[in-house]
This record gives C-alpha cells, structure tokens and sequence, in this order.
C-alpha cells in the first residue's frame, strides 16, 4: 500500500469510530498494514497526518515519539 491509500483508508473509517477506541483501532489497522507487506518507509511517510495513526506508527516501529520531534528541529 502506498502512503495516500493508508492515509486516506484511515481517515475514512476513524469518523466512525467511538472515541475512546481510535488508538486501539488505529493499532490493529498499523499492524493490518504491516502484515499485508507495508514497509517502514511507507510508515515513516505517513506520520504527520493524524494523532492517533503517529502514535500507531511510531509504537509499531518501536521508536519513541520524542525521537521524530528531535529531528524535525532545526538548530542555528
């Protein structure tokens, strides 16, 4: 899958969702993803996009959040 479809495929079914199961589901849809051959990369491509899919992501590829903000500073 490409980083627009999982996105977008997010998006879509997390209106529906109750709101204290999004960073469950979001979870189980990471690890869907993943398991029908979604690379890392594409991973790292699609954070940004959505609170519940960062946290998804970021805790299936085992790197701490704090991580990605590290790197998006910019140092003088």
């Amino acid at each position: 899958m490409e980083e627009e479809q999982i996105i977008d495929i997010w998006n879509m079914f997390k209106e529906y969702l109750d709101k204290k199961h999004v960073e469950m589901a979001a979870e189980r849809f990471v690890d869907l993803v993943a398991d029908y051959g979604t690379g890392d990369d594409t991973f790292t491509n699609c954070l940004g996009n959505d609170y519940a899919l960062d946290h998804a992501i970021n805790y299936y590829l085992d790197v701490e959040e704090t991580d990605n903000l590290e790197e998006d500073e910019e140092w003088d």
